[in-house]
């Protein structure tokens, strides 16, 4: 593949990934509510595999945006991860991940938090690959695409500054 424009592109329901799993104890603190870090790791496979799909090449994680717990999840509740690209770049895509914690008995489910993940696509010699646009369909799936534009420039100027700063140090 030469370039990004020669790509067909792909909707965003086409990447999307849904991954469920119980928590049990060894997922949590002594006070019963399940790690972050452990949501973090089922985030970021998820957002890995809705990247994959998309690109239907290996994808490493780049960045990860703020990943704020609204809820806790406790022991017992089925964790649902949804991810799906949300914006591209010539060799990066954008996962959000929307996680909600369920009671399996109940029926009862909150949405815990979303996150933004950042990937890359690689060859088999690890090198970045164009990767294939994003094709809203939805007003949601346009307004998201909007903004996780805004979210790539704020990372890539936020990129800069540090980057000078080192320079400078």
């Amino acid at each position: 593949m030469s370039s990004s424009s020669e790509i067909k592109g792909k909707t965003v329901s086409a990447s999307r990934v849904i991954l469920s799993q119980l928590m049990h104890p060894e997922h949590a603190n002594l006070l019963g509510n399940v790690h972050g870090g452990w949501i973090m790791k089922l985030a970021d496979e998820a957002g890995a595999l809705a990247c994959m799909r998309h690109s239907q090449e290996r994808v490493v994680t780049v960045a990860v945006d703020q990943l704020t717990f609204n809820h806790p999840i406790r022991i017992g509740d089925l964790v649902t991860l949804t991810a799906e690209v949300s914006h591209t770049g010539r060799t990066s895509m954008e996962a959000e991940v929307r996680v909600t914690a369920g009671n399996p008995m109940s029926g009862q489910v909150t949405h815990t938090n979303t996150a933004y993940l950042v990937y890359v696509a690689l060859d088999e010699q690890a090198r970045p690959v164009p990767v294939p646009p994003i094709i809203p369909e939805t007003n949601r799936e346009k307004r998201r695409l909007e903004h996780a534009k805004d979210r790539q420039k704020y990372r890539l100027e936020h990129a800069a500054k540090v980057a000078q700063e080192l320079v400078e140090s």
